[in-house]
């Protein structure tokens, strides 16, 4: 064995399992109450829950049926400061039409400032085919449904279609009128063209009802709103850009919480919102599409201030935000409940959030994924960068599948109780990787935009609620701070986990308040020796030793007794002062060799 070299205080110490950590160093904080929003399966005739749930009544047949038979249609043509028609259910007075009786209205021509007014029976199904229209009103809705069952806008094929407002919306009927597409009723837009819509006062599409989009391209700018939504929104097959004031994509009720949901079952979008990319009320469910998100002017428009917490490390203030305060308060603003700021959250559910596919590009201001109560991640590929938290959850985050890749972020995944059960998982964080918060801690207590919060209510409280369970998976976590930190329980039963932390401030590779129990997988831990602490239990062998302070890129292998590799080369990226070991090939009681770029060291597995 070659000799260690004193000047690299490689003396090797074993470390001790359990921690001083919580007597001194880094300060605990208050909690302010756990912020959960809906929680259960929405109500409703058509809805889904809190995993995946049945969609099968969410979309009728007809939702998807985008012909119509000319013959049998009535024909509206527009005329610039005209409206010609040959039905007599749509009656036209000057650069307004009305239509009152059942039946598909088929739209072509310009109109320069005028109306499309649906005002039927509560029992009338009516179909709009815009073949090449552009409507534009300067004091109103180009289209408003007041009346009907249900409306369905078409967009013909290959045609190309354009909604306008001028800026001002004035009040029709006693209904605040304040959206290009405003309606009272059921709606669903499909076809094969093309909807471009400008709102540089209000919302791009609004329903005060249900809202279907099943097919068509739509291309949105509001200075509010892009997609507004009061019972719910699903969409499916669309393809929809939107570039928005607040949130992209808004679903509330404010009436009654089980609705206010958004389903996803496919789709291309294409969002850069000044609010929240996708936002829900309720809950949200996501089973596939693609999704580029610019979120709150994206991940470099988070201030992110100066350290004078957790001994000088990291800390992150937002100046001119007042006390924490909770996502669950009006969504309707597009801000944070308790101050005029805009939220910025790339996807964001009050109740509980499922994603089971889909592609996902996200640049967040703030949170990139946020439940006020749980999410479940069954599959999908998400390339995320966030001026806060990657995935946040109030209550449960799960992992089961998929791959997530966090480039920037505050802290990477974080809820009152996260596992990981499977995927392919790489985080780099600004703060800590993986944080079960059970107290006020500083990402969940306000986050860098004070919006996450956890724990017990009342001053001076602290909770170790909090747990983190890992029992498949291949995760990599880079941070500068607490690598792993669970205000509660750790358990490692599987999967395949590796943590490189700093060697400044008071942080840890593993931080537990109760314990850090191994009993299967593979775990590599580098990071700090100032506060550091390994597990507290295994079944398995356990290698933890202080290797004094070495540079980022140093080799460490791990071989049994026979000259086995254990631990193949592996190459921290940060400087390191702790290697924590623990695989299934590791045994209690059997000695090992740890080699650390040039030096070795012989060990007993704990």
């Amino acid at each position: 064995m070659k000799k260690l070299i004193p000047v690299m205080l490689l003396v090797f110490i074993v470390m001790l399992s359990g921690c001083s950590r919580n007597t001194g160093g880094k300060q605990s904080e208050t909690g302010a109450g756990n912020q959960t929003g809906n929680s259960g399966n929405a109500g409703g005739s058509a809805s889904v829950g809190s995993s995946t749930g049945n969609t099968s009544k969410l979309f009728s047949s007809r939702d998807f049926e985008v012909g119509y038979d000319e013959n049998a249609s009535a024909v509206i043509l527009l005329e610039g400061d005209t409206i010609t028609s040959n039905s007599n259910a749509a009656t036209v007075s000057g650069r307004t039409v009305t239509i009152t009786d059942e039946g598909t209205y088929i739209l072509s021509g310009n109109l320069n400032d005028g109306m499309i007014i649906v005002n039927a029976d509560k029992t009338d199904k009516i179909q709009l085919v815009f073949n090449n229209v552009s409507i534009h009103s300067e004091t109103s809705a180009p289209v408003y449904i007041l009346n009907a069952d249900k409306v369905f806008i078409t967009l013909a094929r290959d045609s190309s279609n354009t909604l306008s407002n001028g800026g001002t919306f004035n009040a029709l009927d006693g209904n605040n009128i304040d959206g290009v597409i405003f309606s009272k009723e059921d709606l669903t837009l499909n076809g094969s063209g093309t909807l471009t819509i400008y709102s540089p006062a209000g919302h791009g599409i609004v329903s005060k009802d249900e809202l279907r989009l099943t097919s068509g391209i739509f291309r949105i700018t509001a200075a509010s709103h892009g997609i507004e939504g009061k019972d719910n929104i699903c969409i499916a097959n669309a393809e929809i850009d939107i570039t928005a004031g607040k949130d992209g994509i808004h679903s509330e009720n404010t009436d009654d919480t089980s609705l206010g949901f958004i389903y996803i079952q496919s789709g291309t979008f294409n969002i850069t919102s000044e609010g929240d990319g996708i936002s829900a009320s309720a809950y949200m469910q996501i089973d596939d599409g693609t999704f580029n998100i610019v979120s709150g002017g994206g991940s470099s428009n988070a201030q992110m201030k100066t350290n004078d917490f957790m001994g000088g490390f990291m800390r992150r203030e937002r100046p001119g935000l007042g006390p924490a305060e909770s996502d669950s308060g009006n969504a309707n603003t597009g801000t944070d409940a308790g101050n005029a700021t805009v939220s910025g959250k790339g996807i964001k559910a009050a109740g509980y959030l499922t994603v089971n596919g889909g592609r996902f590009t996200i640049d967040s201001a703030d949170d990139a994924v946020h439940s006020n109560a749980s999410i479940d991640i069954n599959g999908g590929t998400f390339e995320i960068s966030t001026g806060d938290d990657g995935f946040h959850a109030d209550e449960s985050l799960t992992i089961n599948s998929g791959t997530v890749n966090i480039s920037k972020s505050y802290e990477g995944l974080e809820a009152l109780h996260v596992t990981v059960a499977g995927g392919d998982i790489t985080i780099y964080a600004d703060d800590d990787g993986i944080n079960a918060a059970g107290g006020k801690d500083q990402s969940g207590f306000g986050g860098i935009r004070g919006n996450d919060r956890f724990g017990r209510p009342g001053p001076g409280s602290f909770s170790s609620d909090g747990s983190i369970v890992i029992s498949g998976g291949n995760i990599y976590v880079n941070a500068r701070g607490d690598g792993i930190d669970a205000n509660g329980t750790l358990t490692i039963t599987g999967g395949y986990t590796v943590v490189c932390g700093p060697t400044v401030g008071d942080t840890a590779t593993l931080d537990f308040d109760i314990s850090g129990t191994i009993t299967g997988g593979t775990f590599i831990g580098t990071g700090s020796a100032n506060m550091a602490q390994t597990f507290s239990d295994s079944e398995q062998g356990v290698i933890s030793v202080r290797v004094g302070n070495q540079p980022a890129g140093t080799t460490i292998i791990l071989v049994d007794s026979n000259g086995n590799t254990i631990i193949p080369s592996f190459t921290p990226e940060l400087d390191f002062a702790v290697v924590i070991l623990s695989s299934p090939d590791i045994v209690k009681g059997e000695t090992y060799k740890i080699t650390i770029g040039s030096n070795t060291g012989e060990f007993t597995a704990k």
